[in-house]
């Protein structure tokens, strides 16, 4: 048998991490003095993590909500309600991506409700587009995390596959981020929303633009203004991104 040498290690963590799936081994806190030989378990077999993202990355439109609706990978299937997988025109240009489901997401299997969904509503107006026509939104995180916290990182890895194949399934031309969360987490950064905004990314090679999530806003009116500057770009990059005629 060859032996695993270090480089090739290193090589198959990178591409974990790359693929967001994480490490292979995971410590686990002890629960009590009987749980200390389970300190360290194992997560999922290095095999395993590539077997399920070449299904997901195989997978059409209604396999995919499927296996969404069905997915036990992280803890919060534990307490979700519905998945919220996303909604929209899957053959979009635009592609709004968040972090997670909140509470009236979780209860009604819908990314974007309440205030925030209407605010976003009012948002995609001032680019001239409407919910369910032109774009499509989704989570970085199909399950809502408890107490509305941020997802964690092993939450978002597990994910990952899944808002990988929307976007390759949809293939828009812009993501827009909505908040923090998705923009470190699509742009693989840890860099602050102010450093982001007015700068074009990328993504899989589509480009993105960064902006505040709407229960920010909700929250800090003062930033409006800059919503309305990232709104501004987005739509001039739009138009850029068309072909001529």
């Amino acid at each position: 048998m060859t032996p695993d040498n270090p480089s090739r290690r290193s090589r198959r963590k990178e591409v974990l991490r790359e693929l967001g799936l994480g490490p292979l081994w995971r410590a686990r806190a002890p629960m009590g003095p009987s749980a200390a030989q389970d300190t360290i378990a194992p997560a999922f077999p290095a095999d395993a993590i590539a077997g399920r993202v070449a299904a997901i990355r195989s997978m059409d439109w209604s396999e995919l909500e499927a296996s969404v609706a069905a997915c036990t990978a992280c803890g919060l299937c534990r307490s979700r309600t519905h998945t919220v997988f996303g909604v929209g025109d899957r053959r979009a240009d635009w592609l709004c991506v968040g972090e997670g489901p909140g509470a009236e997401e979780d209860a009604r299997g819908e990314p974007f409700v309440g205030p925030s969904g209407r605010l976003l509503d009012n948002m995609l107006a001032a680019v001239g587009l409407m919910r369910g026509r032109g774009v499509y939104i989704a989570n970085i995180v199909k399950c809502r995390p408890p107490g509305n916290r941020n997802p964690a990182p092993d939450e978002m890895e597990q994910c990952a596959p899944y808002l990988a194949r929307q976007i390759e399934l949809i293939q828009p031309r812009l993501i827009v981020t909505l908040g923090r969360i998705a923009a470190q987490n699509l742009l693989h950064t840890d860099a602050s929303i102010a450093s982001l905004r007015g700068r074009l990314h990328r993504h899989a090679g589509i480009p993105v633009i960064v902006t505040y999530h709407p229960a920010y806003l909700l929250r800090t009116l003062a930033d409006k203004a800059k919503v309305w500057e990232d709104l501004c770009f987005a739509r001039s990059t739009m138009q850029d991104l068309m072909p001529a005629g």
